[in-house]
C-alpha cells in the first residue's frame, strides 16, 4: 500500500516513427486525411525523416483523390524549402498554389491538429516493441480519415475558413 505502480515493458532497441499528413479540404465533399507513417528503426544509413520527394509524392497524391488543383498551406519545415520542391511547384503552378505559413505559426496550421489528436490516443499506451506502436499510431490515423467532423475542427481550431 502506498507504492507507485509500475508497469515494466520489454523495449529493444530505439527508433522514430515519422509521420506526414495533408488535411485535405474540397467545396461539397467530406474533408479527407492523406497520411504516410515510416518505422524509423534507428540503423546505419537509414534515414531519420521524409525526403522532399516523399512530399512531393503526397501532393500528388492528393491531387489524384481529390481531383482537381490544390491550394497546399505549409509550414516553414527546411524539407519544405529546398530547392527542388521549389522547382516543382513551380513546374505544377497550373495545379498547385502555395501559400508559405509565417515562422512560429503552429497554431495555423490545421495538420498540428491531427498530431494532437493521435498523441492523444497513445498518451498513455504501454507498448511492446516499435511495431506495435507504429501499428496503434497508423490505426488512430486511419479512425480520423474516417470521421471528417475532426478533420474540420482541425481547420476550425486554426481560425481559417473554407471558401464557399
Amino acid at each position: 500500500m502506498g507504492c507507485t505502480p509500475v508497469v515494466q515493458v520489454k523495449g529493444r532497441g530505439s527508433g522514430r516513427i515519422p509521420m506526414v499528413g495533408r488535411n485535405c479540404y474540397k467545396n461539397g465533399e467530406h474533408s479527407r486525411l492523406i497520411f504516410r507513417v515510416r518505422l524509423h528503426r534507428a540503423r546505419k544509413g537509414e534515414r531519420k525523416s521524409f525526403t522532399w520527394q516523399d512530399y512531393r509524392d503526397l501532393i500528388v497524391r492528393a491531387r489524384y483523390q481529390l481531383g482537381g488543383p490544390i491550394v497546399l498551406v505549409r509550414d516553414n519545415l527546411s524539407v519544405h524549402l529546398v530547392p527542388q520542391m521549389k522547382d516543382f511547384i513551380a513546374a505544377n503552378e497550373d495545379w498547385l498554389t502555395v501559400f508559405q505559413l509565417p515562422s512560429y505559426a503552429t497554431d495555423l496550421n490545421p495538420q498540428k491538429g491531427i498530431w494532437s489528436l493521435v498523441k492523444r490516443t497513445i498518451g498513455n499506451l504501454a507498448v511492446v516493441n516499435l511495431d506495435h506502436l507504429t501499428k496503434t499510431v497508423k490505426r488512430s490515423l486511419k479512425k480520423i480519415q474516417y470521421r471528417p467532423h475532426l478533420i474540420d475542427r482541425c481547420l476550425n481550431q486554426t481560425g481559417l475558413i473554407r471558401d464557399g
